[in-house]
């Protein structure tokens, strides 16, 4: 292969998921007792400390049922971390099937995404495919976060690729930036229309058609 690149490293949220279910989130919701404003509010107020592993999953959702004076059980806490997995398990279809020819081809891919133990977890056990990255790096593991330096150096070392021929993809400019800051290559992903123009732009065409690439 003569691009430039010789791993593709993905964020998961909004790249290779597809934005998250109103109906799940409803459903959320109703099991929380919160409304979905509320709810809202409360999510995001602690997923940073989520992300980067200060909270597990049940502290996440019953720091969130204590902002209400509610106490969940096991079994409300398992279903609402079950609902947090379904809420972002719908899938950005070309990008997963542009994923699933990289592996086909053998190029080196690998995972970079800010998310807590359970949803890791329930990803993982819910996509088979994600086992056939060659590296994830889920923040929670290592009690880091994007854009931190540190966990791009963590990616990178576990690609066993260079920065410079790692070309990231996020849909969050402030972590593609900290990517070209640590020497990667990075996009900012908006639309699948708009990626492949910026990546042919980019001069990275071949990586789009990576099988008939390494075909004779």
């Amino acid at each position: 292969m003569s691009s430039p690149i010789d791993a593709v490293l993905f964020d998961y949220g909004m790249v290779l998921s597809a934005p998250r279910i109103p109906r799940v989130w409803s459903e959320l919701a109703g099991m929380s007792g919160l409304t979905e404003a509320d709810l809202e509010r409360e999510y995001w107020l602690r997923r940073d400390d989520y992300d980067a592993g200060v909270l597990t999953g049940e502290a996440f959702w019953s720091g969130i049922g204590a902002s209400v004076g509610a106490t969940y059980s096991e079994e409300q806490l398992r279903a609402m971390n079950d609902g947090d997995v379904r809420l972002w398990g719908g899938l950005n279809e070309p990008m997963v099937q542009w994923v699933l020819r990289l592996h086909d081809a053998g190029v080196r891919t690998g995972i970079l995404s800010n998310m807590g133990d359970r949803m890791a977890e329930g990803l993982s056990a819910r996509f088979d495919w994600i086992g056939r990255f060659h590296h994830t790096v889920w923040s929670h593991a290592l009690s880091l976060r994007k854009p931190d330096p540190a966990i791009y150096e963590a990616s990178a070392k576990g690609l066993g690729v260079e920065p410079a021929k790692i070309l990231f993809v996020d849909d969050k400019p402030e972590n593609t930036e900290a990517a070209i800051a640590f020497g990667m290559q990075a996009i900012v992903y908006k639309d699948f229309e708009s990626f492949i123009a910026e990546m042919k732009h980019r001069g990275f065409g071949e990586l789009l058609r990576p099988i008939a690439s390494t075909t004779p």
